[in-house]
């Protein structure tokens, strides 16, 4: 089972960003954090790095049973879905695969969270 979904798109950086938060809302999450990469390196080590963002999903009501069935499920949250320019106008988005991450995790209402929310994250790389 791979651990993330994935899919490339022939697009503006920027623009996927504005598909990708939009897709997340139409399918209940919201964007708790986001981590610009390429910002982060050059300021903290001075590198040069690609266009790399990674956006901390959250999707409330799943959040919530997931902490209700596994206290120490926080450890896997949020969903992180990353954007990343492979070069100019082309730009790969991949989602965290939840069933892959929570197969540690034997807990039977947890795996039925996560096989809900890997669901909507595969529809949200598909709608892309």
């Amino acid at each position: 089972m791979k651990y993330y979904f994935n899919k490339t798109l022939n697009e503006d950086f920027d623009k996927v960003i504005e598909k990708v938060t939009e897709e997340l809302k139409n399918e209940g999450f919201g964007i708790l954090t986001e981590i610009d990469v390429k910002e982060t390196l050059k300021k903290k080590l001075d590198v040069d790095f690609k266009k790399y963002k990674i956006l901390g999903a959250c999707n409330p009501p799943y959040a919530h049973k997931a902490l209700e069935a596994e206290d120490k499920i926080g450890t896997m949250l949020p969903c992180n879905v990353i954007v990343q320019e492979i070069e100019e106008g082309t730009v790969e988005v991949a989602a965290v695969n939840p069933m892959a991450s929570m197969q540690a995790v034997e807990n039977e209402k947890l795996n039925e969270v996560a096989d809900e929310i890997t669901s909507k994250l595969e529809h949200v790389i598909e709608k892309l």
